[in-house]
């Protein structure tokens, strides 16, 4: 059933918009009530307009807190026009029909994202009748309009053109469909903002506000359907908050969990850092002075897995550095065995603009591979109060994110041997990499460089042999990092095999005395961190 407007309640925050919209809603000769704000730039832009309180016969009052909570608005906007004692009841008390409500709501996401916003300012930007006008309107859907945002204006306008002045039941179904989401995302948005006033880490009921941001081709295997959400900008830069750059293919499920993975990895470094991640591990992870040569002894740690890889810098990718990408196989490969490169995600704070066009032109992959900027990476601006999320089947498990990095003043020296300063930087490099890499896990790292992985074996002592077999006569003199302690001292021994000059792991196993025991034993310089990284 198709429903003619002939009234409609037209009050937003963001205006953006709203005169031409409004217009147009006049010229189909649509009576326009308004409030506040709105009614008057519709009024100053020759829009003739209806005051609120005209029809409620009460003045808008406590600061505009109450206008529209009345029942001349919600009984025009609840009101069955095909029942009788309904319209017998609207006739009685003068109460007109709204058939369009136009309402979008206070800036509260933004408002309290801001820095500088107080209890007193927030509360003040939870929006009441906005949401009650949205939700009347969308449970009346089958007689009501509801527009909620400016994406929407136009579409509505083509419809009603189309059906002379009238709004088809699947339009008003679907628009209503999408106001219960918007406002169970606002009050979702509230009640984190208020928890977290309170101190409450995990409330009685948790609801995730998240806006859909794209749908994807599929999930993780092409029988899964998938679509990526975003939650509300927090500020940080991350690859939710990033700019997908024109050109290259549609990004997939898989391509965005590793890409997650390898940007999260190389947020770690202040130094140019460059991180090469396959399957949500990195197999390549390096840090120098010169970007360019960060990326070489990065891709050079793996060049087999690195083919089909994501590539995450915490640099701009300048000429010079888009060059060397792109001639990864040619200069580096060849002589590691690799059968070729190409990355499916490229992501960086920035991109030269001719640095784009290198990337795109200068081997045929380039003009497939995704480019993500995220502006430049500030470490102040981390949420440590996102959650990290987990589904079961049937639930979802919550837990802070790991923000837990290098802390120089947490560590202790249980063995003789103290490392070097040279050493203690590839204990740094190797912690932080093991972080993000799945459990079981050990890293070996020499010179800045991660020279092998060994992540996901249901033993420790496997993920050590795996990760020191694919260093091999590097691994002399090189730094392991364990995400968890040693239960026993076989992994120490295998370490002395290889010639692995210190380690680095939590401690607090009940046998720590024999494994810095054999560390002693063969002179290797061990560090505790007193954390563990478990990621499972």
């Amino acid at each position: 059933m198709d429903v003619k407007i002939k009234t409609a309640l037209v009050s937003v925050s963001d205006k953006e918009g709203v005169v031409d919209f409004a217009k147009k809603l006049q010229q189909m000769g649509v009576k326009i009530i308004s409030t506040g704000g709105t009614a008057k730039k519709l009024g100053a832009a020759g829009v003739s307009v209806v005051g609120v309180e005209s029809v409620t016969g009460f003045p808008e009052m406590m600061n505009g807190r109450v206008k529209t909570l009345h029942p001349k608005i919600h009984g025009g906007l609840l009101g069955l026009r095909d029942n009788s004692e309904h319209t017998a009841a609207m006739k009685q008390h003068g109460i007109e029909p709204i058939d369009l409500v136009c309402v979008n709501l206070y800036p509260f996401e933004q408002t309290v994202a801001r820095g500088t916003c107080t209890l007193e300012e927030a509360i003040e930007n939870i929006d009441i009748g906005g949401p009650s006008m949205l939700r009347s309107a969308a449970k009346n859907h089958k007689f009501v309009t509801v527009v909620t945002s400016a994406l929407q204006y136009d579409r509505g306008m083509e419809e009603m053109e189309k059906n002379s002045g009238a709004v088809s039941e699947q339009m008003r179904s679907e628009l209503a469909r999408i106001a219960f989401g918007l406002t169970a995302s606002y009050d979702a948005a509230i009640a984190k903002y208020l928890n977290g006033k309170a101190g409450v880490v995990y409330p009685e009921r948790v609801s995730i506000a998240l806006s859909k941001a794209a749908s994807l081709r599929y999930g993780e295997n092409p029988h899964q359907t998938a679509a990526y959400y975003k939650l509300a900008s927090s500020g940080e830069t991350c690859v939710s908050s990033a700019k997908l750059l024109e050109g290259g293919k549609e990004i997939s499920f898989n391509n965005l969990l590793d890409t997650n993975a390898a940007f999260e990895l190389v947020k770690e470094f202040d130094e140019p850092a460059a991180v090469v991640v396959k399957h949500l591990n990195p197999c390549g992870c390096a840090i120098d002075e010169d970007i360019c040569e960060a990326y070489r002894k990065a891709y050079e740690g793996d060049v087999v897995s690195a083919f089909g890889s994501i590539v995450a810098l915490n640099r701009k990718v300048d000429v010079k550095l888009a060059q060397t990408i792109m001639e990864s196989y040619s200069r580096f490969g060849k002589a590691k065995g690799a059968g070729g490169f190409f990355a499916e995600v490229i992501i960086a704070p920035e991109f030269e603009p001719a640095a784009i066009e290198i990337i795109r032109t200068l081997k045929a992959w380039g003009g497939r591979v995704r480019l993500m900027q995220t502006g430049p990476i500030d470490r102040a601006k981390i949420d440590s109060g996102e959650f990290d999320a987990r589904c079961v089947v049937g639930g979802m498990l919550l837990q802070r994110r790991d923000l837990v990095g290098w802390e120089p003043d947490e560590l202790t020296y249980p063995t003789k041997a103290r490392p070097t300063s040279e050493q203690l930087e590839d204990l740094r490099i190797a912690w932080l990499t093991a972080k993000r890499v799945k459990s079981n896990t050990i890293v070996l790292v020499k010179n800045r460089r991660v020279l092998g992985v060994g992540a996901g074996q249901m033993n420790r002592v496997e993920s050590g042999l795996i990760a020191m077999k694919h260093a091999g006569d590097e691994a002399k003199g090189s730094a392991m990092a364990s995400d968890a302690f040693f239960p026993f001292p076989d992994n120490v021994d295998n370490a002395a095999e290889a010639g692995i000059a210190s380690i680095v792991q939590p401690g607090g196993s009940n046998k720590d005395d024999e494994v810095i025991a054999a560390a002693d034993k063969h002179g290797i310089a061990m560090v505790f961190t007193g954390k563990r990284h478990f990621r499972h």
